[in-house]
């Protein structure tokens, strides 16, 4: 008996949100379809990646993704160099340094990296801020200043801090607003609602909906993005219907599999591949339970996810 292929039509879409300008943009979002389930519908846009740099530089990188940068001394030689990275969309410059209670940076510092950075390169820019709720209100609005005419994407506004950050990202600078959520699908949908009640335009938010390391705790992280694609399509929620994008490097060469050093764990092997292990991991999964773009660190494990976009899509 032959078997009938039905596919699992939706009325609703996911928003399609374009970052960058020119020539030089990328769009993620649009589909009306799970993940990589072309058998439903056509993808109108495969998931993006995204390079991490960050304004530290590479002290805290391994060595591996030292190696690709070698030469590289000035930010704006970081950044283009992360722009070359086959398979990469677009760079994401996180400004780690802005801590309080780490380098403390002041803004105006901050501020010249991210002139630097998007001056050397001409492809969509995320820029996302220091992590502090507080200083990020005092940063990112400022970063939306200077990038006026970029279409960048800021990441993030949070419970905490959304007025200050979506009303200037969103509202007097026009630029791209993150939402960030930790891993709860009614805080997604309420952060969408109080930024849409800004004024902010539904079809200029990225919801990064929070992550973790595959093994640490990650179901939370997959079955969170499970219902929301849910009910963005099943139940056409326009609250929950903004594309996602997840940072996976900060996560994942974070854990104990890739910062243990080969002299402690010899029988693990090498560290520089354990990370791209993990980041891989950590990434497939990611893309395959709804997230639209994901932010990746060493060029390995861009080029791997690259090609698994292309093989999927």
């Amino acid at each position: 008996m032959p078997f009938n292929q039905k596919p699992q039509k939706f009325n609703a879409k996911i928003n399609s949100v374009t970052i960058g300008n020119g020539d030089k943009t990328v769009t993620i979002g649009g589909e009306n379809s799970f993940p990589f389930y072309s058998f439903d519908a056509p993808t109108e846009n495969a998931p993006k990646i995204g390079v991490e740099i960050s304004d530290l530089g590479l002290d805290e990188f391994s060595e591996g993704v030292k190696a690709y940068y070698e030469g590289a001394t000035t930010m704006a030689d970081i950044a283009k160099k992360a722009a070359a990275i086959e398979g990469a969309d677009f760079v994401a410059l996180i400004l780690d340094g802005g801590d309080p209670n780490g380098a403390n940076k002041s803004v105006e510092e901050l501020i010249g990296v991210v002139k630097e950075v998007a001056d050397a390169i001409d492809c969509p820019l995320v820029v996302e801020g220091c992590k502090n709720v507080e200083k990020d209100a005092e940063l990112l609005p400022k970063v939306a200043e200077v990038l006026q005419g970029r279409n960048a994407l800021l990441l993030s506004e949070k419970e905490e801090n959304y007025k200050a950050i979506g009303a200037a990202a969103g509202l007097a600078y026009n630029q791209i607003v993150g939402a960030e959520s930790a891993v709860d699908i009614n805080l997604a949908k309420q952060l969408n609602v109080v930024t849409t009640q800004l004024g902010v335009d539904a079809k200029k938010i990225v919801m990064n909906i929070g992550s973790a390391a595959a093994g640490y705790g990650y179901e939370y992280v997959v079955s969170t993005m499970d219902r929301i694609k849910g009910a963005a399509l099943g139940q056409n929620d326009n609250m929950l219907q903004m594309p996602i994008i997840t940072p996976v490097s900060a996560e994942t060469w974070a854990v104990k599999e890739a910062t243990a050093s080969e002299a402690d764990m010899p029988e693990w092997g090498s560290a520089d591949e354990r990370g791209i292990d993990m980041e891989v991991m950590t990434a497939a999964a990611d893309l395959a339970a709804g997230s639209d773009a994901v932010i990746l660190r060493h060029p390995e494990s861009i080029k791997t996810i690259s090609k698994m976009i292309k093989a999927l899509v």
